[in-house]
């Protein structure tokens, strides 16, 4: 491997340089969401932090994060005790801006551990595939656009979850703890947690004895015990405290606010982004078609806004339909890694139920995309008909975090450096992709759609980013946004389909 690639110590010492150079790069509302946090940590008892509401953006994480910044605001008033003021809202003086990106630098170093063990615990003979693949998700252009310029700690706890997927074959015991810690860190890796209650139950808790018929639990029982004490112990140490101080209603209404709309305020791109985007086209030719319009829902949340979403032409989206969904679709490859505890159907299983939930789920973030993009990346080299699926995934992932900086400043550092990351790996990744005894005729049938895909982006993100404003100004605003988020959904979709079907027929 040696003079093939950079090692990942200096790839990392570059890309901290890099990102050190984006200090005073654009800073969303996130940004003053965790000053406040440091803040509001540092100086309320714990009693008080999941009812504190000065700001707007109130602390709506589980408590481990919480702990989390409380660790950090004591590091912080060394640069500047001021952004520990709880009634010192939108304050990002230097030193606060200094420290706030440096803190997302340095916890980011766990991700990197992990990728280390990803390299340093691979067979010699796959240890290229592994070097190019955590490569490209340390230098990812959504983790470069979230965390660094958009401003959040996702590296840090990507980085618990990358360890937690690639112990899951030696340790189930560790891959299980990790994971039980992060779900007290962010509450979004719920989605992940049918896969790995499964094949912590099959692969851990039930002896390789076991059968369906006839009835041989093989329940090993050491295990399931060590297991759940583990767990139970992990769950017990973040919310124990609060169900002592009778806070779990205030808690879990801060975690789960259900009261928020289908779609969130820029569409995720899912399977509701290409139903909204359907529902706007319907707008117009619906008196042709003598289909009713819902006139109140003409200024919802599929226009972008933020709240209970309403369709102007199509039937109305329910939470429970969402869930149905995601559930009737995370089933599929839940029942084959049940039937088939392999470590490799695991990491399948856990990118599918990512699918299912970003696809199908109520109020998706346009952020989540990164649960499903570093998951796969684990597999991406596995095959060809692996790297097929992954490709559109990965243009249409990165793409559709371009909104998220609309600022002049950064268009040319987003769309450079993500072009830059999807030629070099995509290149990288395509020769080194075993053909799994695919021919060339079916290798052009699997790449050429996803070709177009990409070709299609080009002129798309430069009217979404720069032509549209020239032309409209600021009128039509959420039109682009739109584009944007409906193309993308189509990339998804494409990349889960097919991702299910190699998955079911393997």
């Amino acid at each position: 491997m040696s003079g093939l690639y950079p090692s990942l110590k200096d790839v990392t010492i570059v890309a901290t340089a890099f990102k050190l150079l984006l200090l005073p790069a654009y800073k969303s509302t996130d940004f003053e969401v965790h000053r406040n946090w440091l803040a509001l940590t540092h100086s309320l008892p714990v009693q008080k932090w999941y009812y504190e509401n000065t700001s707007e953006w109130t602390l709506d994480y589980p408590p481990f994060f919480a702990a989390f910044e409380w660790c950090m605001s004591h590091v912080a008033k060394y640069f500047d005790p001021r952004m520990l003021e709880v009634q010192n809202l939108g304050y990002d003086s230097f030193n606060t801006v200094l420290f706030q990106r440096l803190s997302v630098i340095v916890t980011e170093l766990v991700m990197v551990y992990a990728l280390h063990r990803l390299v340093a615990n691979s067979p010699e003979f796959t240890k290229r595939s592994a070097h190019a693949i955590a490569l490209s998700i340390l230098l990812s252009p959504g983790l470069l656009i979230i965390d660094h310029i958009h401003f959040q700690y996702n590296g840090f706890m990507y980085g618990i979850l990358l360890l937690s997927l690639l112990v899951a074959k030696s340790s189930p015991l560790l891959s299980g703890i990790l994971f039980a810690a992060l779900l007290c860190f962010k509450h979004i890796y719920l989605y992940l947690a049918p896969a790995y209650f499964i094949y912590l139950l099959r692969a851990y808790c039930l002896g390789p004895n076991f059968s369906i018929w006839p009835p041989n639990p093989a329940i090993q029982f050491f295990n399931s015990l060590k297991l759940g004490v583990s767990i139970i112990t992990i769950f017990a140490t973040a919310f124990a405290p609060f169900v002592w101080w009778g806070q779990i209603p205030q808690l879990l209404s801060r975690l789960f606010p259900f009261a928020r709309g289908l779609c969130h305020a820029y569409w995720a791109p899912n399977i509701w982004a290409m139903y909204s985007f359907m529902d706007r086209c319907l707008i117009l030719i619906a008196p042709k078609l003598g289909l009713a319009i819902n006139q109140a829902a003409l200024s919802s949340g599929t226009r972008g806004l933020v709240g209970n979403t309403s369709f102007a032409v199509l039937p109305d989206i329910t939470p429970r339909v969402t869930f149905v969904l995601t559930l009737l679709f995370m089933a599929l490859p839940l029942v084959k890694l049940f039937m088939h505890p392999t470590y490799e159907n695991f990491l399948g299983s856990v990118t599918l139920c990512a699918f299912s939930s970003f696809l199908f789920g109520w109020h998706v973030h346009e952020k989540a995309i990164l649960l499903i993009i570093f998951p796969f990346s684990l597999l991406a080299l596995n095959s060809r008909h692996h790297l097929s699926s992954f490709r559109p995934l990965a243009v249409a992932g990165h793409v559709s975090l371009f909104p998220l900086l609309f600022t002049p400043a950064e268009f040319p550092i987003k769309t450079v450096y993500t072009v830059l990351w999807l030629i070099v790996f995509l290149y990288t990744f395509d020769k080194l992709a075993p053909s799994g005894g695919v021919n060339e005729y079916r290798r052009w049938l699997m790449d050429r759609p996803a070709t177009l895909f990409v070709i299609v982006a080009i002129p798309l993100v430069t009217y979404c980013s720069l032509i549209h404003g020239l032309v409209f100004g600021d009128r039509l605003g959420f039109m682009p946004l739109m584009f944007m988020s409906s193309y993308s959904a189509v990339g998804v979709v494409a990349s889960w389909v097919w991702l299910m079907g190699v998955y079911l027929s393997n």
